[in-house]
This record gives structure tokens, C-alpha cells and sequence, in this order.
């Protein structure tokens, strides 16, 4: 592997650790407001909701940080989409077993739970875009000019 580092590194961590806060402040809010709408049951749906929207949004960003490690590598693409294709197929598998698993649970309550995720998945996209904002990044970057070799024909 290639120590090299990709642009994009700074903004992909930015984005995990701004998410992560988000998602730990969202979570207390939608725990609280889920607590009085519907007890505990509502508590514990708010809080699994607010996790699991933080979670597969953070899969993508933390798979491309891995596949980021391959940089300068020969087969830098084709690890590089394998890796990415891999977590959106475990993060979609994942999801449909917890959506089945979730699905009849007497302690969900599911208003709470959907709103739950919704808001996370919004907050996450919000926090998204202000760091991609906010990040200075050139329009052409990762690429190296060929150095220009003397003009043979010029004698």
C-alpha cells in the first residue's frame, strides 16, 4: 500500500465527526421527545432510530476512508469499488434483517422510530453538505502532470 493520501480524506473524516456529535445530540432529543410521546418503548425506538440512520450513513464515508488506503496502488480502482460496493450491499442486507427483526417488536413504537430515523438521515445530509462546503478543495487534485520532456524537433 501506498501512504499516499487522497483529498478527500479531511472532508470524509469531517463528515464522520461532525455526523457522530449530530447524531449524539439528535439521539438525546429524540430519546427525550420519544420518552413523552410513548414512555420507554418510545425512548428506546428514538435512540435505535437516531443509531441506525448514523450507521448507514457512516458506512459509505467510513468505506471510502479504507478504500482510501490502497491510494497509488495499481489496482487502487478496482479495490477502491469493490470496497464501496461491499459496504452498500452489507449495509443494505443489514438493513432489511433489522427492518424484519424490528418489524413485530412489541417495545418499537414505530411513529417515533420512523421519525426517528428520517430526522437522522436529514441531519446527516444537512452536516454533509456544510462540510463539503466549508472544505477547501482544488477543482483538479490527486493528479500529476507528466514532467515536460525537451523538444527533440527544435534544433
Amino acid at each position: 500500500m501506498n501512504k499516499s493520501t487522497v483529498s478527500s480524506t479531511p472532508i470524509l473524516r469531517g463528515t464522520l465527526i461532525w455526523s457522530a456529535a449530530v447524531a449524539a445530540v439528535l439521539a438525546l432529543i429524540a430519546a427525550g421527545i420519544g420518552f413523552a410521546v410513548a414512555g420507554t418503548n418510545g425512548l428506546w425506538s428514538g435512540l435505535i432510530g437516531v443509531l441506525l440512520s448514523f450507521l448507514f450513513l457512516g458506512i459509505t464515508a467510513a468505506s471510502i476512508l479504507f478504500a482510501n488506503r490502497w491510494f497509488g496502488d495499481p489496482l487502487y480502482v478496482p479495490i477502491f469499488f469493490g470496497i464501496v460496493l461491499g459496504g452498500w450491499l452489507v449495509k443494505l442486507g443489514v438493513f432489511v434483517v433489522l427492518m424484519i427483526v424490528l418489524r413485530g417488536q412489541p417495545w418499537v413504537a414505530p411513529q417515533v422510530f420512523f421519525i426517528s430515523i428520517v430526522a437522522g438521515v436529514i441531519f446527516s445530509l444537512v452536516v454533509d453538505a456544510q462540510v463539503v462546503m466549508r472544505m477547501r478543495l482544488p477543482n483538479v487534485s490527486d493528479i500529476e502532470l507528466p514532467s515536460q520532456a525537451p523538444d527533440e524537433d527544435a534544433s
